[in-house]
């Protein structure tokens, strides 16, 4: 069986507006989470399927949009291969608040993905 999309993420420029929207649309729950240096993390909760999150844009003058993960079993393995299948990689292998690592790559189509692998108990 192949790697499953396991995360989505939305980086708005305006969270007040896509918070609400979001909530309302779709009945998602939603929950903040302090990730320190007063930036803070809004997990999305669906019951069952992916779930994922929401957090403000920190790219200046970059769009809103949305990020797939994919989960990995070796995300250090998985982000190298991805580079020299032709990717590149905008954000190299990153722990995040002991849960787990991630990095960020572009296909060689200029298509944006997540990879992730939690961590390991």
């Amino acid at each position: 069986m192949g790697n499953p999309f396991v995360h989505v993420e939305l980086s708005s420029t305006d969270l007040a507006k896509a918070r609400p929207f979001y909530k309302s649309l779709f009945d998602w729950k939603l929950e903040d989470v302090e990730m320190g240096g007063g930036v803070t993390y809004t997990l999305i909760k669906v019951g069952d399927g992916t779930g994922g999150g929401m957090m403000k844009q920190m790219t200046p003058g970059a769009p809103s949009f949305w990020l797939p993960y994919v989960l990995v079993d070796d995300i250090a393995a998985a982000t190298a291969k991805a580079k020299k299948l032709g990717a590149k990689v905008m954000k190299d292998v990153t722990e995040v608040m002991g849960m787990g690592s991630l990095s960020i790559i572009i296909d060689p189509s200029g298509a944006t993905l997540g990879l992730w692998q939690p961590k390991r108990k």
